[in-house]
């Protein structure tokens, strides 16, 4: 597997990955266009992909302007490789060397996504929109992560 920053070409199966998770769902996958990824590729922050046999095989983007997780997915088929830990991790590293604010991001009650966010030691600070669960992140919490 190889881990590089996203590019504009790697929107279509960025998009693909993204339909195919089992939990966290788009209720209308029309609603996150290829010119939002742009977007927030471009304008707002970064992306990562792993490539697995020429195919994206998970992704992360993070958004400097909202301070906010954006997306981190990984296609079903490659769950529990550790893509999701390694593309965190490197997602976070180059945030907090850009940023030293809090991070945020929501997830639905009940996944394996809160379950990985509780493990990668973000703190739950409430409930974000249609009552997804809301964690956030501090510069001298992820610090004090890289230190044990």
């Amino acid at each position: 597997m190889i881990f590089r920053e996203a590019e504009m070409g790697d929107i279509q199966q960025m998009q693909v990955v993204r339909n195919a998770v089992k939990e966290n769902m788009l209720s209308n996958p029309a609603l996150v266009t290829d010119a939002d990824y742009k977007k927030y590729l471009l304008n707002r922050g970064k992306g990562w992909v792993c490539m697995a046999e020429n195919t994206v095989a998970g992704f992360s983007i993070v958004d400097v302007i909202d301070r906010n997780i954006w997306a981190l997915f990984v296609h079903p088929n490659y769950e529990g490789k550790g893509i999701g830990k390694i593309l965190h991790n490197t997602m976070l590293d180059w945030y907090f060397k850009k940023t030293k604010e809090n991070v945020w991001l929501s997830t639905a009650l009940g996944t394996k996504a809160e379950n990985f966010y509780r493990i990668q030691g973000w703190k739950e600070v409430g409930i974000h929109g249609k009552g997804e669960i809301k964690f956030e992140m501090s510069y001298e919490e992820w610090k004090a992560k890289d230190l044990t």
